[in-house]
């Protein structure tokens, strides 16, 4: 059987963090989906049938894989790929405080006002910020729930504060008792 594995959730939320940490628990390819809807990272968006071939490309080349991010919408084509779907849910406060270090660490001075990034990161986390309130309009839960309903394919949901290590044993022991992974 393909163990063929998709994340989604906000951003912030740890889809990559998680999905890293899983392809080496799992050797399994880790791939994400900023890497095939940007062109430049956070700033340009690649145009959707280019997206869909490269990710469906890469998602041939191997056997076994983790894909973390977001496919919603543009690439719905993709949902009969997978063998299981992780859905992660991470309190607002903590995913907001998460983004606001990383793009800290990206961009350093240059978001806070006056720097070239400050209102680039401020629509961003503004956008964040919307993921449990938002309706269908934007990346929401809403759309999220939406998106999993009709599914053929499991659905882990993982919703709280809970380390990497703590996910990773989570899907681990899903995967145990559900027959999908034996190696583990």
């Amino acid at each position: 059987m393909k163990r063929n594995i998709h994340i989604l959730g906000a951003s912030g939320a740890g889809t990559s963090t998680l999905g890293a940490a899983l392809s080496k628990v799992l050797t399994h390819t880790h791939l994400d989906t900023d890497d095939y809807f940007w062109t430049t990272k956070f700033t340009k968006q690649r145009q959707i049938p280019e997206r869909r071939r490269m990710l469906e490309k890469d998602l041939s080349l191997y056997e076994n894989w983790i894909l973390s991010g977001a496919v919603c919408g543009w690439g719905d084509n993709f949902k009969s790929y997978f063998d299981l779907v992780i859905f992660l849910w991470t309190p607002q406060d903590i995913r907001i405080e998460r983004l606001k270090k990383r793009e800290f660490q990206r961009y350093g001075n240059e978001i806070l006002p006056g720097g070239s990034k400050y209102e680039q990161s401020k629509t961003f986390l503004e956008w964040a910020s919307l993921y449990d309130s938002a309706g269908m309009e934007v990346r929401s839960k809403t759309l999220h729930k939406d998106w999993m309903a009709d599914l053929s394919c499991p659905t882990l949901k993982i919703e709280g504060d809970y380390s990497v290590k703590e996910r990773v044993d989570i899907v681990s022991d899903y995967l145990k008792s559900n027959g999908m992974n034996e190696d583990i």
